[in-house]
């Protein structure tokens, strides 16, 4: 039978489903979750549990700064300084998670097991290596990245102190973060979330004891923040170690590893390319929020942890298209490819609204618990009058994504993360900057997510048809 080879398409026998490949849920011959039973029940289930986990992080996120804001505005400016690099180092555990998945996913919905637990295995060898790597170089350039966004006096000085202790745990955050991706891949909607927020809830518990010095423990202030993510993640990885031995995850053979290897890069390089095009955007967005002064970048840096909080059930619908499409795509199952992407555009949109709702109202006063200095709350108030009700179309844009990565595609999300930061952002960002002040980057912020949703979901529209077309014309 002749089969057609896509040149987006990885070559690895891990990467293609095949013929007469099981079909059925937990009890298929490959342990698909995914590709039986009501189509909304998965995605809510998916999500729901990938809130859990991404809520407590971002509970974890908002807590580090309300204990920060205690010692101060220039903690809180601290924060916001180091927060385009952190975004930098999550692009890289992003991606390669990404790319994992997107193999994994579809060699379970294609019924092969044993393949299932080399690329998870390989997977992890991967990850520990690069999240060192990284590790070590952003340590080594932190301070030069800081200094460069404008930061100075104290405020660059307590990023900096902040960033050398936060990259010590990255490795291990790295292997946790993407650990949480492979168990969806595989099927298991609910690990991922336990095990992220424990992390967190660790994360807020150690806080106040390192960054005030309780219970006799030394007052370290910013530090104590870092070292508190640093001490959660290391108990997080002892719990999904365990999870992953329980599932038989495991695979003690280097054999096929760089097999395995060039799977996950053929997804993962691209989408940590894209995951790296934000940062860049936030970097440069932070470059400009700082000629405004200290203020206004703590002002953002709080509303966006905020309005991030908040929106998060975005995302976590966003990302539980990658696991479901994938084993769906794998076993064939179109119509619930269909259906999926339709519920969580829909999901997206409403959830918007309301986030937009709710911050237009109340997210002042939530930012004023945390820091009550006049600019920083008008700039939080600015900032929820105007980006929130964007942010449905933001969700279009990453479920868009989500769904080419778990085909195997991986080329458009970085086309159209090139698009959204460096033809459409950052020139209105400028331009707005120079116009209307912050204002002004706000409202870039709000029409590029409305323009690139907008595109990326007809996009994305056009591929899955023409895609399902093809597949049932080879019979692949």
């Amino acid at each position: 039978m002749n089969r057609r080879r896509d040149a987006d398409t990885d070559r690895e026998s891990t990467d293609r489903p095949r013929k007469g490949a099981a079909r059925g849920g937990a009890g298929g011959r490959g342990g698909a979750t995914f590709t039986e039973g009501p189509v909304l029940g998965h995605i809510l289930r998916l999500a729901a549990f990938m809130a859990l986990g991404s809520v407590s992080m971002n509970v974890a996120r908002l807590a580090e700064a309300i204990y920060l804001g205690v010692i101060g505005t220039e903690a809180l400016a601290a924060l916001g300084f180091a927060f385009p690099i952190t975004m930098t180092l999550f692009a890289f555990a992003g991606g390669i998670g990404t790319g994992a998945s997107s193999v994994i996913a579809r060699t379970v919905g294609s019924g092969d097991r044993r393949a299932v637990a080399r690329l998870v295995t390989h997977c992890q060898l991967l990850v520990l290596l690069v999240g060192v790597a990284v590790g070590v170089v952003g340590t080594l350039f932190a301070e030069d990245v800081i200094t460069a966004l404008g930061a100075r006096d104290e405020v660059r000085a307590m990023a900096i102190e902040y960033m050398h202790v936060y990259l010590i745990g990255f490795p291990l955050f790295m292997l946790s973060m993407v650990g949480s991706t492979l168990l969806r891949a595989t099927g298991s909607a609910a690990s991922p979330g336990i095990v992220m927020t424990a992390g967190s809830i660790l994360q807020i518990a150690f806080g106040p004891f390192l960054i005030y010095g309780w219970a006799g423990f030394p007052e370290l202030g910013i530090a104590g923040a870092a070292w508190a993510y640093v001490a959660s993640r290391v108990v997080s990885i002892f719990l999904y170690g365990a999870l992953l031995v329980r599932a038989h995850m495991t695979f003690w053979s280097l054999d096929q590893l760089f097999a395995s290897w060039r799977a996950i890069f053929h997804v993962g390089l691209p989408a940590t390319a894209s995951g790296l095009i934000q940062p860049v955007s936030m970097l440069i967005v932070t470059r400009l929020l700082a000629t405004h002064g200290h203020e206004v970048v703590a002002g953002f840096n709080v509303a966006s942890r905020v309005e991030t909080l908040v929106h998060m059930i975005i995302m976590a619908v966003s990302s539980s298209v990658g696991p479901f499409v994938g084993q769906n795509w794998g076993a064939r199952q179109y119509e619930r490819v269909n259906e999926a992407l339709s519920l969580c555009n829909r999901i997206a949109l409403v959830w918007g609204v309301v986030t937009f709702l709710f911050l237009a109202v109340a997210g002042r006063y939530l930012v004023a618990l945390i820091d009550d200095n006049p600019t920083v709350v008008e700039v939080a108030r600015m900032f929820f009058w105007i980006i929130p009700l964007s942010i449905g179309f933001m969700g279009m844009m990453m479920v868009a994504s989500s769904c080419f990565n778990a085909l195997g595609k991986p080329m458009p999300p970085l086309v159209i993360a090139t698009l959204r930061t460096f033809v459409v952002y950052i020139p209105l960002a400028i331009f707005g900057s120079w116009l209307w002040g912050y204002v002004g980057i706000f409202l870039a912020t709000a029409f590029t997510n409305v323009l690139l949703g907008v595109t990326a979901w007809q996009w994305n529209r056009a591929v899955v048809k023409r895609e399902r077309q093809l597949a049932v014309k080879y019979d692949v």
